[in-house]
C-alpha cells in the first residue's frame, strides 16, 4: 500500500515538473539564475532527476544508473526536450521501481547512510518526496518571477 501512495505522488509530481518546464515561454528562461537564486530551474531539474534515478534507481532499483551530481549544477542549456525526456524516463524508473517494494524493503536500513546516520528505506523515499516537493515549488516561483 504505501508503494502504491508514494509511487502516486512521484508520479504526480514530476508530471507537475514536466508541466513548469513545458510552462517556460521562453526556453532560454529556464537557465536564468538572478541575485539571490542560486540554482536556475534547469539545474534544479537536472538535480531532481539525477536524484532521483540514483537513489530509487540505482540504491533500490539496482538500474545501474550513474550519478554525475556537480553536472546537475554545471551544465546549462539543455535543451527543454532533453529535460522533458529525462523527465518522462524518471517517471519510468519511479513507475517500475516502486511497485515491488515490500513491507520488510521499506523496513529494512536504505542501502546508504546519506545523511551520515542509518534510516529505513521507507523514512528515505519521505525524504525524497518531501526533497522533490520542496523543489518543485522553487521551480515554479523561478517560473512566475523570471519568466518575462
Amino acid at each position: 500500500m504505501l508503494n502504491e501512495s508514494l509511487k502516486l505522488i512521484f508520479i504526480r509530481d514530476l508530471n507537475k515538473l514536466k508541466d513548469e518546464i513545458n510552462a517556460y515561454s521562453n526556453e532560454s528562461n529556464i537557465w536564468i539564475i538572478r541575485d539571490g537564486i542560486a540554482n536556475s530551474a534547469g539545474n534544479l531539474c537536472l538535480h531532481l532527476v539525477g536524484n532521483i534515478n540514483h537513489f530509487i534507481g540505482t540504491q533500490i532499483g539496482q538500474t545501474g544508473y550513474v550519478r554525475h551530481r556537480e553536472l546537475e549544477f554545471s551544465l546549462k542549456d539543455i535543451p527543454k526536450a532533453d529535460l522533458i525526456t529525462n523527465i518522462e524516463d524518471t517517471i519510468k524508473v519511479v513507475d517500475s521501481v516502486l511497485v515491488h517494494i515490500t513491507a520488510e524493503q521499506f523496513a529494512a536500513e536504505f542501502p546508504i547512510q546519506v545523511f551520515g546516520f542509518p534510516m529505513s528505506t521507507e523514512y528515505f523515499l519521505i525524504h525524497l518526496a518531501s526533497h522533490l516537493s520542496y523543489h518543485l515549488g522553487q521551480i515554479n516561483y523561478h517560473r512566475r518571477l523570471l519568466d518575462l
